[in-house]
């Protein structure tokens, strides 16, 4: 069966995922790290008092005068894609403005690099034999003349991307204050052929789009891939021999096993914080409940039993609340629960439809989209319902997901397609959790669903 032909489910059934899939196409038609050791460098300037690298430079300030820093290139063809990679990810995140500049040699001449305007300065070497990878790097604050870190990383020659992306993360977080979010993956559901017969496979990056590759061949509609917060995992649903069910894909083996043999479908899956658990939704003649199953003894439990459409289930960071969308009021909005069901508490109260809910790692923000007037939006908001905010809209915004330290989101964002599909396109985008910095992920292809993993092990 190819993903373009309908599979064998009820009316009931069906009406149920195209309410839980809104406006998307369904059914293809209109409707430190592994591998890196890391070893401290001794300083080559003393630091100064009071000049510990401790942050000075808030988020908020560097999104209105992102941090100018020189990155030369550091020697060879892997210094060179090192140098590449820490420039993108900075300069691509908006706070930060890479400045090409010469390689210093020992301690640098500070004069220089405060002519090109700079506050910070990248030095080191990298160097390749006998299949290995050594990165010497240093950060230096320009201003006061001090080395704020200095860390040697060794690895294989093919890992100079992976080195880069968690050098990337140590400079956000020694100039900003806060942990990075550069050596992480997004998952994403990858779409090729014509607008009424598309192919999906489930499919992996890195954050910036680099390293693409699929994860299945494309058989089966694909659907909703989400990361464990904990393990090498992802949680999706797939038509795989006629039935839409929620599916654990184990990513170091690559063996795929159906989650929770329920008489109806099985969809919207989430796994809960420690990642022994997913939480997702199941049909039941016209509606759906949420329930949990546990992924050690498959035990299953049911959460909500309102009559109506509940699904798309989240957990909070510390795992006590879930938040869901449901139509027990008459439309789709959202609700919040204990994490063992019960004590519901509707928080959406905009004009329009709401879904789509997903939790800040952060635990202060609920990320949302919401239809009205025939249009999308993407918003967040408090997990009480105040402080509502549109970030982006457009024709379908999407299934949004949040980066491991909660400042940015991915998103799905598709146009309208004309006769025959003319027009149409579907692509990840990000965007600050202000609103501030809306960009394209150069993925392959057309591209939906994304998830963005936690920090690579």
């Amino acid at each position: 069966m190819r993903s373009s032909e309908l599979p064998l489910i009820s009316d009931a059934e069906a009406s149920v995922l195209a309410t839980y899939f809104g406006r998307r196409a369904l059914l293809g038609t209109g409707c430190v790290a592994a591998g890196v050791l890391a070893m401290p460098l001794s300083a080559l300037a003393q630091t100064a008092p009071g000049a510990s690298g401790d942050a000075e430079i808030t988020v908020d300030q560097a999104r209105t005068a992102p941090i100018p820093i020189v990155i030369p290139v550091l020697g060879g063809d892997a210094g060179q894609l090192v140098s590449s990679v820490i420039s993108g990810d900075l300069g691509n995140c908006g706070l930060f403005s890479p400045i090409n500049g010469a390689l210093p040699v020992g301690v640098p001449d500070f004069g220089t690099y405060k002519s090109l305007g700079a506050r910070a300065l990248v030095s080191g070497t990298a160097t390749t034999g006998g299949g290995g990878l050594r990165v010497e790097f240093r950060l230096w604050d320009v201003l006061t003349g001090q080395q704020i870190q200095g860390t040697a990383y060794t690895a294989g020659a093919g890992d100079a991307r992976k080195i880069a992306h968690i050098i990337a993360d140590v400079i956000y977080e020694r100039l900003l204050g806060e942990k990075g979010y550069f050596n992480s993956r997004i998952a994403y559901i990858a779409r090729s052929g014509p607008r009424a017969h598309q192919i999906t496979r489930l499919a992996i990056m890195d954050q910036d789009g680099a390293n693409s590759h699929y994860l299945s061949g494309g058989q089966w509609l694909t659907l909703t891939p989400r990361f464990s917060p904990v393990s090498e995992q992802l949680a999706f649903m797939s038509y795989a021999n006629n039935r839409p069910r929620v599916y654990v894909l184990n990513l170091a083996t690559g063996r795929q096993q159906l989650l929770g043999d329920f008489d109806g479908i099985s969809f919207a899956p989430r796994f809960a914080p420690d990642g022994r658990t997913v939480v997702m939704s199941v049909t039941r003649g016209g509606g759906s409940d949420i329930y949990t199953v546990d992924l050690a003894s498959r035990a299953k439990r049911q959460l909500t039993s309102s009559g109506a459409i509940d699904t798309s289930p989240c957990y909070s960071p510390d795992g006590s609340q879930i938040v869901f969308n449901s139509d027990r009021g008459g439309t789709p909005q959202l609700y919040i629960m204990s994490a063992g069901g019960g004590g519901a508490k509707r928080i959406s109260y905009g004009n329009g439809t709401y879904g789509s809910p997903v939790w800040s790692p952060r635990g202060d923000l609920i990320a949302f989209t919401r239809i009205a007037n025939g249009s999308f939006s993407l918003g967040v908001m408090a997990p009480d319902g105040t402080g509502e905010r549109i970030l982006t809209q457009g024709f379908t915004v999407d299934t949004p997901t949040f980066c491991p330290n909660g400042r940015v989101l991915a998103f799905c964002r598709q146009t309208a397609a004309g006769s025959g599909g003319a027009g149409f396109s579907s692509s990840i985008g990000t965007i600050d959790i202000t609103g501030f910095h809306e960009r394209s992920i150069p993925a392959v292809g057309m591209s939906s669903d994304p998830a963005w993993s936690p920090l690579n092990g």
